[in-house]
């Protein structure tokens, strides 16, 4: 009796050490790394199944145990994993649990046109280009604004997402973190602005962002449009015209060109144009509805990246002489 009894613990200390040893080895996979994904509902079997046919060498039926008997086998989050060289049937599971999936990040510049952003898009890794075949209207509709503009609609930032995302779901998220942005920013307005709502900030924001080449100047690039739109004065903003230009630009703005009328044409019309130019950030946001205090009505690159500011015609030709001519 006391051999057999002898005989038992030495095969279950066997069993536990054998056990312990393949939780704690890492799996065979079918390259340096396999993507695992976990469709939203799968079932612990599921899963196990999904694990071996992502080229992982491992017994479905025997991780799937491992799953049910760890009190895990409903807590397995559904996402986008990688299983790496170094993953064992535990570490794998841990990932599962805890929703560790392999995630990748695109970052949306200040300044960038919607046509960056799609570009951008197209070269994120790991991203499903669900919005590549779509027109801008098309893509607008899927995001719930048909009839909007996509230009500025969306917030500059770094977004993170799992990968094999879709592009969409990146752009969802940037276009409510702008809308809140604005509606932020908007509560911080000065009593001096001009601006009488959200959609004309977005749009200040724009030219502002566009147009300062040193982050200190753009509380005055946003006193001196403060100031001109104050007394009726034109804009007279470069950035403007040359995104009414659209894909006739060359790169060189001639003076016919900011004699040609477009709706962005602010040396031909007055006010705002009709809609962003490009994307602002949050220091372009608060710049427009804080603008500093001053009379400047003119500005002129130095060349430097910093600007000059002048209240009169006549200081500011001086200062285009200097730094321009």
């Amino acid at each position: 009796m006391r051999v057999a009894i002898i005989v038992f613990l030495v095969v279950s200390l066997c069993a536990v050490a054998g056990v312990y040893d393949w939780l704690h080895r890492p799996m065979p996979i079918s390259d340096d790394v396999v993507d695992l994904v976990v469709e939203p509902g799968s079932s612990a079997r599921q899963v196990a199944t999904a694990v071996k046919q992502a080229g992982v060498d491992v017994a479905p039926l025997v991780l799937y145990w491992t799953f049910r008997l760890s009190g895990n086998a409903r807590n397995i989050k559904a996402g986008s994993y990688e299983v790496a060289e170094s993953d064992t049937p535990l570490s794998l599971m841990k990932k599962l649990v805890q929703g560790d999936q392999a995630l990748r990040q695109l970052t949306l510049v200040e300044g960038w046109t919607f046509q960056q952003v799609r570009q951008a898009l197209k070269k994120a890794e790991n991203l499903k280009p669900i919005s590549a075949s779509m027109t801008d209207a098309a893509i607008m509709q899927t995001l719930g604004r048909p009839d909007v503009l996509p230009e500025g609609r969306f917030f500059p930032d770094t977004y993170i997402y799992p990968k094999g995302a879709s592009d969409i779901s990146v752009l969802q998220r940037a276009m409510v973190a702008m809308d809140e942005k604005l509606a932020q920013v908007w509560q911080l307005r000065s009593q001096d602005t001009v601006l009488t709502n959200p959609e004309q900030l977005l749009v200040l924001a724009s030219i502002i962002e566009k147009e300062t080449g040193l982050e200190a100047d753009r509380p005055m690039v946003a006193s001196v449009f403060n100031n001109r739109l104050r007394i009726g004065m034109r804009l007279q903003t470069d950035p403007t015209v040359i995104y009414g230009l659209g894909a006739t630009f060359d790169g060189n703005l001639r003076k016919v060109d900011l004699q040609t009328d477009t709706p962005y044409n602010t040396y031909t019309r007055a006010g705002l144009p009709p809609g962003p130019i490009a994307m602002p950030g949050k220091a372009a946001l608060l710049a427009a509805l804080q603008p500093a205090q001053s009379k400047a009505l003119y500005f002129v690159a130095r060349g430097d990246g910093s600007s000059y500011f002048s209240e009169t015609l006549d200081e500011h030709n001086r200062a285009v002489n200097k730094y321009q001519r």
